[in-house]
């Protein structure tokens, strides 16, 4: 499964049906924080993965907690909120506040709320990459392959099927990276931040896409 799949399946739906219950936002808003997220928080793994011990770190939590069972039973993600919450910390480091006013001030869910529904995607995300893992028989050592592949892939296939506004995020999203060494800088800096080239040039970034699907609720 892609993470295109993913996040337009069953398993995004279900996720977004949870957050707009649980917090009172538009369904909408959800979707598209999700379609920022999840990538973000691949990105960040796989820089971590760079380093051996990170990686041999994560490879060990993939192994023992997220074998892709959440998947199967998407209202775990409520209640591993908790846990969603120590995965980011670690994840982002110092960077979670910042990330965390990014994405609020992009979707217009208000900053108390962007950071309980990212706890609620993390353990999603990590029992997704867990599963992959299983299926490609991936050690630690391979970790930054597979993560680069997820998002590889998840690029070429939004490309390839922008018939949907959800499509059109998630192929910004992955395809704005300029490679800057900082995950955050290159999909949320230069993507949604308004200083990228194709802002400039009057438009198709993702916050005049954002604001596109946002707008239309």
């Amino acid at each position: 499964m892609s993470l295109i799949d993913l996040l337009t399946g069953n398993t995004g739906n279900q996720v977004a049906d949870q957050a707009e219950s649980k917090f009172g936002i538009s369904r909408n808003q959800v979707i598209a924080l999700l379609a920022v997220a999840a990538p973000l928080i691949i990105s960040y793994l796989r820089k971590k993965s760079q380093d051996s011990n990170e990686a041999e770190a994560l490879n060990n939590a993939l192994d023992k907690d997220h074998d892709g069972s959440i998947l199967d039973d998407v209202s775990q993600a409520d209640a591993r909120q908790a846990e969603g919450g120590s995965i980011l910390n670690h994840i982002f480091g110092g960077e979670k506040q910042n990330v965390e006013n990014q994405l609020s001030q992009n979707t217009g869910i208000s900053i108390d709320k962007i950071g309980p529904i990212l706890s609620m995607l993390a353990p999603v995300i990590m029992g997704y990459i867990g599963r992959e893992k299983q299926q490609n028989n991936v050690g630690a050592g391979g970790l930054g392959d597979l993560l680069g592949g997820i998002l590889g892939n998840a690029s070429n296939q939004a490309q390839q099927q922008q018939s949907s506004p959800l499509n059109d995020i998630l192929g910004s999203v992955l395809g704005g990276g300029q490679s800057s060494g900082s995950p955050l800088n290159d999909i949320l800096g230069s993507v949604l931040g308004g200083g990228s080239q194709q802002k400039q040039q009057g438009g198709g970034g993702l916050g005049d896409i954002l604001g596109s699907f946002l707008g239309g609720k």
